[in-house]
């Protein structure tokens, strides 16, 4: 897959409390137990507890979440915003 912008993508997680995310284009759902980004490289989907943004600076590309990291799940182009970009009326109403 081809990146989509010229972010660095890059990934850092510190004692699985404090995580750096860099390449983010947009953030889909979150919550306190999961939090879905599109990445320049495809869908990124963290799991875990007490999960808060810290930081995001979308111009840059930047995350920075804090709370305990359990899963990491990266999916190669799937986006957070549903089937190709599309919403959900837009699906519905072909």
């Amino acid at each position: 897959m081809e990146q989509k912008r010229d972010f660095i993508n890059r990934l850092g997680l510190t004692d699985r409390k404090h995580m750096v995310v860099d390449g983010v284009e947009h953030v889909g759902k979150f919550n306190e137990r999961e939090i879905s980004l599109d990445t320049n490289m495809g869908l990124l989907t963290i799991r875990g507890e007490a999960l808060h943004i810290t930081h995001l600076n979308l111009a840059d590309g930047n995350l920075v979440l804090e709370g305990r990291v359990d899963h990491m799940d990266f999916a190669e182009g799937k986006t957070t915003t549903g089937a190709r970009g599309k919403g959900v009326l837009e699906r519905l109403f072909k």
